[in-house]
């Protein structure tokens, strides 16, 4: 029984909106800012923006964030590095398809790992609904043709998405798995610390290896805008829907992705979705709320 029924199921549809925003910025930050630096923007601009809601927390709560900075460390790299500009990179080289496809095997593997290492339980319903979703996801990969997947061709950017899945898979499971004396919101405040610490380094690294592009204003608006909708807006409802539903029900937002992410492409860049689009979403938006159902 959760808490809070009613927010929980409202941003379970609502998260996967912010985070389809995401790849969006990425495709308009192509040639515009640098991988490692969008990254590193996202999460400087997100950590000032939430800090003076929870400084006080975190002060009084010191012995906690000290006792606990190895896993925050650990959740920083997991979560805003390799999930971050690992993306980034990987879509620099590799096809959206081919980034939608690596991605739908993540609620699979979060939702196994949370019955196996995190003890939940889900119904045979509920299983059939998550077979029901990813069925979904792959007839919009497949444009509502099969062939499609067969004839995909994996290349070298893709070894980035992987990394990034596994990670992400890594970084949901420990969420759930490490217990913190924090709040969310101090907590998330506290990983996206870590992840910064990891991501200095290579941010760095990469400004001096390759030229950088000029940091205009469009670049700016796509750090803020990245920053806040990806970025602490959904971070912190991740946390709260995980403690709410569980991390298995709650990987299955990520199912949502492709249908708000069409519906981003036709308002933004004009992309008309197709008849495919309306088909998976047939069967992911009934199967998301039969196998998140109390």
């Amino acid at each position: 029984m959760t808490a809070h029924p009613w927010l929980a199921q409202l941003l379970l549809w609502v998260v996967p909106a912010m985070w389809s925003s995401n790849y969006l910025i990425a495709r308009l930050a192509h040639g515009v800012i640098l991988p490692h630096q969008l990254a590193f923007g996202r999460w400087a601009l997100a950590l000032l923006l939430m800090l003076p809601f929870v400084w006080r927390g975190l002060a009084q709560r010191g012995d906690a964030w000290r006792r606990e900075w190895p896993q925050m460390l650990a959740l920083g790299a997991l979560g805003m590095w390799i999930c971050g500009a690992w993306v980034y990179l990987g879509g620099q080289t590799t096809s959206a398809t081919n980034m939608a496809l690596i991605y739908a095997a993540t609620p699979v593997a979060i939702a196994a790992a949370g019955v196996k290492l995190l003890h939940e339980r889900m119904s045979l319903a509920q299983r059939f609904a998550v077979a029901a979703a990813l069925a979904g996801v792959l007839f919009v990969i497949a444009k509502g043709d099969p062939a499609n997947l067969l004839a995909v061709r994996f290349v070298r950017g893709d070894a980035w998405i992987v990394a990034a899945a596994v990670s992400w898979t890594a970084y949901s499971v420990l969420l759930k798995r490490w217990p913190s004396a924090l709040g969310p919101a101090e907590r998330l405040v506290a990983i996206i610390v870590g992840g910064l610490l990891m991501l200095l380094p290579f941010t760095v690294w990469e400004a001096l290896m390759q030229p950088a592009p000029p940091l205009g204003g469009r670049a700016l608006l796509l750090v803020a805008l990245v920053a806040v909708l990806p970025g602490a807006l959904s971070y912190a409802a991740y946390s709260f829907l995980q403690r709410e539903l569980g991390a298995s029900r709650t990987a299955l937002l990520l199912y949502l992705a492709p249908v708000y992410g069409a519906l981003g492409a036709w308002l933004v860049l004009g992309e008309v979705p197709g008849w495919y689009h309306a088909a998976g979403a047939a069967l992911i938006l009934p199967s998301i709320w039969l196998a998140t159902r109390r």
